[in-house]
């Protein structure tokens, strides 16, 4: 990887869950790994209770963005947040979260003002934010909101599973079942397609993206036998988007999309809905995988797991995906040119 000018800025997510342990098991090994840096804006005062909890001999170092590249030579750079957060591993409290919102929002306003390369985002609980009044329907909306109101232009973010063999896209996603045939429209499938198209084009390097768009019904229907949404309204998309020169193949049936040979002839798969989208993504990289935000005007990636709160504070927390969405965030912000999937 080409040498990072701006540190990744990682914002501690839900404290009570594994967000600072991953963030110090990352610090630990960026040696031997080649991590870029990165600095985290927490409460010391909690990664440092966490750290004497879980038996971590990490060396924390409080400094800002622009000396934090240097101090992470020394220890774990921390960038100190106004809020104080409560250390209670496993038990999330709605007193953290306006110190969760406030990391978020200093990550995000740290990339706009030049002190950052890009967002990483530590998992967050939803019940605590919404019992403290949090307005927002989850994170990447949040994010999609402060992009917004910062740049004073509508931001459409789009969710893209990225891992080492395939990236997937849901046009649908936390909606029920049932509920995505109503939902699914064919200006979604073009608009999630074309921001698809440019993010991949502009920060991964991929100069003619080849997108795979998938069905919704089995065998994509199978002309109409197994009804009428792939016909009315995913082949529609796919035209419109040949239309504007965009490489889209399909609606293909979603059963034959992901094996080795067919993965081989696509950058990316657009999905229908949410688990059509999530589950060979998980499959086929359960600890690799990384959430990635598209269609911001900055970079964000993410761990693609919750907050785990069943092993908070347990010292047996997992830093790989969480690992690999820092090195991704790196790769997309230094030069736009990655490596395409195998």
């Amino acid at each position: 990887m080409q040498r990072l000018l701006l540190p990744l800025a990682v914002s501690i997510g839900d404290p009570s869950g594994i967000g600072p342990e991953i963030a110090m098991q990352a610090w630990q090994q960026r040696n031997e790994l080649r991590l870029p840096p990165f600095y985290l804006l927490a409460d010391p005062a909690l990664v440092a209770a966490r750290s004497k909890r879980i038996g971590s001999d990490v060396q924390l170092v409080e400094t800002s963005p622009e000396q934090s590249t240097e101090a992470f030579a020394h220890g774990l750079p921390i960038v100190v947040l106004e809020n104080r957060l409560v250390d209670r591993p496993g038990q999330p409290d709605a007193a953290n979260a306006s110190g969760i919102i406030e990391a978020i929002d200093r990550a995000v306003e740290d990339c706009f003002s030049g002190k950052a390369a890009a967002v990483v985002t530590c998992p967050i609980a939803k019940k605590p934010l919404y019992d403290a009044g949090f307005a927002f329907p989850g994170h990447t909306e949040y994010l999609a909101h402060l992009a917004s109101q910062r740049t004073g232009t509508p931001v459409t973010p789009v969710m893209m599973l990225a891992g080492p063999e395939l990236r997937t896209v849901p046009v649908t996603i936390h909606i029920a079942l049932s509920d995505v045939p109503k939902a699914l429209t064919t200006e979604l499938i073009v608009e999630t397609a074309l921001i698809t198209a440019r993010d991949l084009q502009s920060r991964f390097g991929l100069s003619n993206p080849r997108l795979a768009i998938s069905g919704l019904n089995p065998h994509a229907g199978e002309d109409g036998a197994m009804g009428m949404e792939d016909r009315a309204i995913v082949a529609p998309a796919i035209a419109a988007l040949k239309a504007r020169g965009i490489n889209a193949s399909g609606p293909l049936p979603a059963d034959t999309m992901f094996h080795a040979s067919a993965r081989a002839g696509y950058d990316v798969a657009i999905c229908m809905y949410h688990d059509q989208a999530l589950i060979p993504a998980k499959a086929l990289a359960f600890d690799e995988a990384v959430n990635v935000t598209l269609g911001l005007p900055f970079i964000r990636t993410s761990p693609d797991h919750g907050t785990a709160f069943g092993i908070a504070g347990k010292g047996v927390a997992r830093p790989d995906s969480f690992i690999a969405a820092l090195r991704l965030a790196g790769q997309m912000a230094c030069s736009g040119k990655m490596a395409e999937p195998a």
